[in-house]
């Protein structure tokens, strides 16, 4: 027979293993930020390559028409969009082009304030040596040593391709009174409360109950009105909303 060990209520919890690139403000706040991985920057640098091809490809057409008026044009065009391209985008919009902003990304500086002309210029020349021998082979192999996902125009730059985050919303409580817990909750007992009031609505009224008697013993809450008194402390918690 297997056994478990409980662990004691006030033990301190394993910090999550995650990829967080942490950034010290002047204001000497911290700032988190997660770095963006091999695969989800090639899905959004493909995006990228395909919207650019068809763009050019398009223009192409058009000038064609007007022979070599139109081949001259097409030349400046195709330096402009194969050059520029990334460059306008990330100063532009936020550190964003379009690939990016699909799949979530954005371009910072290593300090997370955002990216200017200078690195945004160096980071995407580069890409003529992260593509060496052939097929992006440089800027794979050094974003999957890098511990923090970057290519050789990246660490050139001191730029950063971090995830967007999104803002934060208050999650939605079942109506009931404020309560206090009988005793301080530890963190994990707080996240169960919330997590059980957040999803009331997605659960049957007989999973609500089973779960509401599992919370029931440990939180010493009394069984008639465990469901209540459940929701009043994830209010209490949560705080005024």
């Amino acid at each position: 027979m297997l056994e478990t060990t409980a662990q004691p209520r006030n033990a301190p919890l394993s910090p999550p293993l995650d990829t967080r690139y942490q950034v010290e403000t002047p204001e000497g706040i911290d700032l988190p930020l997660r770095p963006a991985g091999l695969m989800v920057r090639a899905l959004a640098f493909s995006i990228d390559l395909g919207l650019r091809g068809l763009v050019l490809g398009v223009l192409f057409i058009v000038l064609a028409m007007l022979g070599k008026l139109g081949a001259g044009l097409g030349s400046i065009l195709l330096f402009v969009v194969s050059w520029w391209y990334m460059v306008l985008f990330e100063v532009l919009n936020h550190g964003r082009s379009p690939g990016k902003q699909w799949m979530g990304l954005r371009v910072v500086h290593d300090d997370g304030t955002p990216v200017g002309w200078s690195a945004s210029l160096l980071r995407n020349l580069l890409r003529v040596v992260d593509l060496l021998p052939f097929g992006y082979f440089l800027g794979a192999v050094s974003c999957l040593q890098h511990p923090h996902f970057k290519r050789l125009g990246d660490i050139a730059a001191g730029t950063l391709v971090i995830y967007r985050e999104r803002p934060h919303t208050r999650p939605q409580l079942p109506e009931a009174q404020s309560r206090r817990p009988a005793f301080v909750l530890t963190l994990t007992e707080q996240r169960a409360i919330l997590g059980f009031a957040e999803r009331q609505g997605e659960l049957s009224a007989a999973r609500v109950k089973e779960l509401a008697s599992i919370l029931a013993q440990p939180l010493k809450v009394q069984p008639p009105q465990v469901v209540t008194e459940l929701n009043g402390i994830a209010r209490g918690l949560l705080g005024p909303t």
